[in-house]
């Protein structure tokens, strides 16, 4: 994949620029860092310049001067609009109905949007430990919906059943009987090496609406965990512009932080 005046273009800037095109409209973004930080700094400099960006560590309306490598880097906090308490974060803003789009990345995803961010294999004797939740289980339920970035569309990525659900679906939240019911619709975007996936209501399954140049549905099935549906008006991804390459390389991540 190529274009004129960027050169080889890569599955990572792929991704990130299909999902801040994404981000066109949308006020409030919760974003965790990595890809979905870089995501967001792209759609304020192109789709989307008033969307406000939320961090964890409590930061709202973050100006970060440079990458951030953790929520807790200083730069997420120079030039921020306000910071506030984790508990004011979560009690006031987030379950207060108040984030359009949680963006989250995971290790495992199920046909429903529940995420695994915990453990690869068994429980007793993991084959790989996981970060955990941090504040994805939170941002789950009471964001509007979840934008979900995976760097590797594959079986094991996307199986039939999670090795285990750290952040359940609004599905799953039903299938438990316990508890109220989400707010939000759970994810709605999901951004792979491949494609994209999407869903709408909070009880549907995921549904393929893309596929990147030179992919095709077969691939896609073929590295997919279960039957997975495809929209009828399926559509070919468009690449990223040169301008939003020379952004991603030379403006956001010109040390290739997130890049590959």
């Amino acid at each position: 994949m190529t274009t004129a005046s960027a050169g080889a273009i890569s599955a990572t800037e792929v991704i990130v620029s299909v999902a801040a095109r994404e981000l066109a409209g949308k006020g409030r973004v919760f974003a965790g860092v990595g890809l979905p930080t870089l995501a967001v700094d792209l759609a304020k400099r192109t789709s989307n310049p008033d969307v406000e960006l939320i961090y964890e560590s409590g930061v709202c309306g973050a100006h970060p001067a440079a990458m951030a490598e953790g929520i807790a880097d200083s730069v997420v906090v120079s030039g921020a609009e306000s910071v506030v308490s984790m508990s004011a974060l979560f009690g006031y803003v987030l379950q207060g109905g108040n984030v359009d789009v949680g963006f989250l990345g995971a290790a495992q995803i199920d046909r429903y949007g529940s995420l695994n961010t915990s453990i690869i294999g068994e429980w007793d004797k993991p084959t790989v430990r996981l970060p955990g939740a941090g504040g994805a289980v939170e941002i789950m339920p009471n964001a509007g919906e979840i934008f979900v970035v995976m760097r590797r569309h594959d079986p094991s990525a996307f199986p039939a059943e999670l090795d285990f659900c750290t952040s359940p679906s609004p599905v799953r939240a039903r299938e438990s009987g316990n508890g109220i019911m989400p707010r939000g619709r759970g994810v709605t975007r999901v951004f792979t090496n491949l494609g994209v996936l999407s869903r709408q209501g909070p009880f549907d399954e995921l549904e393929l609406v893309s596929v990147h140049e030179g992919v095709s549905v077969d691939d896609v099935r073929a590295q997919t965990g279960w039957e997975l549906r495809v929209a009828d008006d399926l559509t070919v991804t468009a690449p990223p512009s040169a301008e939003e390459i020379h952004l991603l390389r030379d403006v956001i991540d010109k040390v290739r932080l997130y890049l590959r």
